[in-house]
Order: C-alpha cells, then sequence, then structure tokens
C-alpha cells in the first residue's frame, strides 16, 4: 500500500530514496496521542523528512487521522467526498481545489493517508473568516462555549500576544503598520485555537496536525492551546526549521538547509 507513496514522494524530490539522506532519520519515542509536525511551507527537504518520519509510524501500524491546514474547515464535505471516491492524491486536490498551496509538495501525505484509510481533517480558517477575526476580535467565529472554554471573552494572556506580533512583525520584514498587527495576531490565535478544537473533536483516535512552524509551538501556538480544557493529551511538537534560535519552541527541531529564494522583503518595500 505505501508503494504509490513513496514513488509519488521520490517524483516530488526528483530522484529515487537513495537520494534523499536527510531523509533517513527514525522516529523518536512513542506514538502520542497529538503529534503536531510543523514546515516550512516552501522546504522540499523539510516535506521530505517530515513524510519519511510519519510513514515509519504508519507502517509500523499507527493509525492517525490527519488534520492539515492546507484544507480549509468549510471544505470538510468536499473533503469527504474525495476521500470516498478518489484513488489517489491528485484527485483529492482536484475535488477540494484549492488553490493557496504547492500541492505537489503535499501529495505524498494525501495519498500515504489514502493508502492506509487515515482521516483527511481540514484545519484551517477561511480568508474569510480570519477577515472577521481581524474585523471583530479573535472570538468572532468561535461558538459561546468555546469562547468559555478558551476564555475568549478575556484579554489575549500576554506572552501569547507579545510572541505573536514579533513573529508577525518579523514575517512582515518589520514593514507592517503598527495599527494593523493586532488584527493579524487576533486571526493568528483564531487559526491556532480552531486547529487546537478539530484536533481535540478527533478523539479518542490519535492525531497529527500538519501545519507551519509557527502553528505546532509549545509556548504560543497549538500546543499551548490543546490542553486549556480536559481531559489532558499527550503532545508531541517537532519543528522543521531553518535555523535560528528554537529553544521552547518544539520537543524536538529538525534543522534543515535553507533553500535559494528570492528577496521575501522585495514585495515589502516601496520603489
Amino acid at each position: 500500500m505505501a508503494a504509490a507513496s513513496a514513488l509519488a514522494l521520490a517524483g516530488c524530490a526528483g530522484g529515487g530514496r537513495g537520494a534523499q539522506p536527510e531523509s533517513a532519520a527514525a522516529p523518536v519515542g512513542p506514538n502520542p496521542q497529538v503529534l503536531l509536525l510543523g514546515e516550512v511551507h516552501d522546504n522540499a527537504q523539510g516535506q521530505r523528512l517530515r513524510y519519511d518520519l510519519l510513514r515509519q509510524r504508519v507502517e509500523g501500524g499507527w493509525r492517525p487521522a490527519l488534520v492539515m491546514e492546507q484544507f480549509d474547515r468549510e471544505d470538510q464535505d468536499l473533503l469527504n467526498k474525495a476521500q470516498k471516491g478518489c484513488l489517489d492524491a491528485q484527485c483529492v486536490i482536484r475535488v477540494v481545489n484549492g488553490a493557496r498551496w504547492d500541492w505537489q509538495l503535499y501529495y505524498p501525505l494525501i495519498q500515504l493517508a489514502l493508502d492506509y484509510h487515515l482521516p483527511l481533517v481540514a484545519g484551517n480558517l477561511s480568508r474569510a473568516d480570519a477577515s472577521r477575526v481581524v474585523r471583530d476580535g479573535v472570538a468572532a467565529t468561535f461558538d459561546p462555549q468555546s469562547v468559555r472554554d478558551y476564555r475568549l471573552d478575556q484579554p489575549l494572556p500576554a506572552d501569547v500576544r507579545a510572541g505573536q506580533r514579533r513573529e508577525i512583525a518579523a514575517g512582515h520584514c518589520d514593514m507592517t503598520p503598527e495599527m494593523m498587527i493586532d488584527g493579524m495576531v487576533n486571526a493568528q490565535v483564531a487559526r491556532d485555537i480552531w486547529m487546537a478544537k478539530i484536533v481535540r473533536d478527533q478523539r479518542p483516535r490519535d492525531v497529527v496536525l500538519i501545519a507551519g512552524n509557527g502553528h505546532v509551538r509549545k509556548d504560543i501556538g497549538v500546543a499551548r492551546w490543546l490542553n486549556q480544557i480536559t481531559p489532558i493529551l499527550t503532545v508531541r511538537s517537532e519543528g522543521f526549521v531553518e535555523g535560528g534560535d528554537n529553544a521552547g519552541r518544539y520537543d524536538v527541531a529538525h534543522q534543515l538547509k535553507r533553500p535559494q529564494r528570492d528577496d521575501p522583503c522585495a514585495k515589502f518595500k516601496t520603489k
């Protein structure tokens, strides 16, 4: 069953498995109830390594649900339809028709889920809902019980807001107008809480979350919100990072090579 996934991964990598020494690592530790696997979205090495580590756990008998940031939660019905009717990942991608991602990087993960009958779960906030949050506040998309559970009727914890402000400012090359940052922080926090809520909704099944490194952080990301309500779950966070100081952010930080990119700040600079 895993053959299709391995072939797809090799195709995305531009060579056979023997040409991928960075994918030789073995998973560390037992399977947790929740495994948070991060990414730098365009780093193909990290995508291969993450896939390979998850594949080994699945081939060893683990059968978690796969919650993916790449699918908006409003598309869950389409995703369910695709999982019932599709034999390959390309079909799933075509049915759900998401436009924001380099889907070939995620083909192996989706194929792995199909091969092993792992539920695919949409985990992201849509752009429309994110806009509501920016305008109306972090609680805007949540029901009253969730607002109480996650204490969204109170100010965000100071360390969460400060940490998210730093990350958003840095991610936009310190060129974002100050008046916009709080709304963007609210949208990021709302995404994290939605992911935490959706992960918890899969209980008693174990869950893997596929999301950006910022979302899987232990200090200010999904892991921070997961165990704000009971029961307490065993959570493991793994970042796939391009250097930097990652102390306290993840249970393990897998170091990646930084690929050649255009200047990420160019789009923020005025002529």
